[in-house]
């Protein structure tokens, strides 16, 4: 029997045959937003469940309950808002009890939005709250700083599937992947977050979870990260080799995440867990520094953070793991739990460290980081050089 999603149901607010075609009709005469990148992320992964259990952009007394709390206003879990912000002028055209229709930049429309509420909200305390800081330095700050000052609250539709323009065949739906779960006869299923390219530390973790799993899988989010952070289309293309070469085919399993990076730290990392039990996941690997961004949070704050809730709340087995590391003297990958030698024995190397390695074509270490992997990213670097 596969886990239940959060909230007990996996909403899907897709919209198909007549009532899509009468709801277009009617999204033509409506007043139309156009919504930004991130907001379409969101719009998508509400209407396919993987934020389940919301059924639309989150009304005041959901938001300031998960602000405040990291709950919904009816006590379920969640971490993070999910919110559509609009300026004031925006605001001014914008009806209660309306249609509201969602549109992308070139004007297509994505859905509907019916207007249940307009409210106005405190960015510092959200920031400081969410984020555990005001700093607009830090990158999911800055963007609650340039949101929009009023917040538009009420169930959407989505009459139009989001277009990707990379690896369309990785974009799978939580209805999707957990058929394909059932299909594969996986009752444990262990899930791993990553904005960053693959390395032999999280090989490492996500092999010993497989060992008690019985399938892996790799869920990359290729929503929008830090201008400095290494692109989705290349951080995929070392996945799938490392797939090809070094892992059991029929026990491991890769889609795409469309989500954007909040950079929240622990409550990022309670936000990841909880989506991807709405994708069917049992289990979800949290490593060190989750979800985090220069010194704002804790090595292991985000997985202390499970500790606030009752096991039964969060609903998917938290995995926590140490920092791995490759130890001579113990002649392979390690951590602090398990290996005995000092620092002096460990290779260990920066993300800032390894970029300028690639940057200055120099091969990291076979222990850090594959081989394969490595040309993946030095050729990426090398072309960045080139432009």
């Amino acid at each position: 029997m596969s886990i239940k999603p959060h909230g007990g149901r996996l909403v899907n607010r897709f919209v198909d045959g007549n009532k899509r075609e009468n709801l277009l009709e009617e999204a033509m005469r409506l007043r139309k937003l156009i919504l930004n990148d991130f907001q379409i992320s969101d719009l998508e992964l509400i209407a396919n469940g993987g934020y389940s259990p919301l059924t639309g952009f989150m009304k005041k007394a959901d938001y300031e309950n998960v602000v405040e709390n990291m709950r919904l206003a009816d006590g379920t879990v969640w971490s993070i808002p999910i919110v559509l912000g609009v300026t004031e002028e925006e605001a001014r055209t914008i009806e209660i009890d309306k249609g509201l229709t969602l549109a992308d930049k070139s004007g297509r429309i994505l859905g509907v939005l019916y207007v249940e509420e307009k409210y106005k909200y405190d960015k510092y305390n959200e920031a400081e709250k969410v984020f555990k800081t005001t700093d607009p330095a830090h990158p999911g700050v800055k963007q609650v700083f340039e949101r929009g000052d009023v917040l538009i609250g009420g169930d959407i539709f989505l009459l139009n599937p989001v277009e990707h323009n990379n690896f369309k065949e990785l974009y799978i739906d939580p209805v999707e992947t957990r058929r394909i779960f059932e299909e594969k006869g996986w009752k444990k299923i262990v899930a791993f977050q990553t904005r960053n390219p693959i390395h032999r530390a999280h090989e490492y973790i996500q092999k010993v979870a497989l060992e008690i799993c019985d399938g892996l899988f790799l869920n990359p989010l290729v929503g929008q990260t830090k201008n400095d952070d290494i692109p989705a289309d290349i951080r995929v293309k070392c996945y799938k080799v490392l797939l090809e070469k070094y892992y059991p085919k029929d026990r491991t399993f890769m889609s795409a995440f469309p989500a954007f990076m909040r950079y929240a730290g622990p409550r990022e990392a309670v936000f990841h867990a909880l989506i991807r039990k709405n994708y069917g996941a049992t289990h979800f690997i949290v490593g060190r520094d989750h979800a985090g961004v220069g010194n704002y949070y804790g090595t292991y704050d985000a997985q202390r953070i499970f500790d606030e809730f009752e096991p039964e709340e969060i609903g998917i087995t938290i995995l926590p793991f140490e920092h791995s590391f490759y130890c001579k003297a113990c002649n392979g990958m390690a951590s602090f739990k398990t290996c005995p030698h000092g620092d002096d024995q460990h290779i260990v190397l920066s993300g800032t460290k390894v970029r300028e390695m690639l940057a200055n074509g120099i091969m990291p270490p076979e222990e850090f980081t594959r081989k394969e992997v490595a040309e993946i990213l030095m050729d990426y670097y090398r072309s960045k050089k080139d432009k």
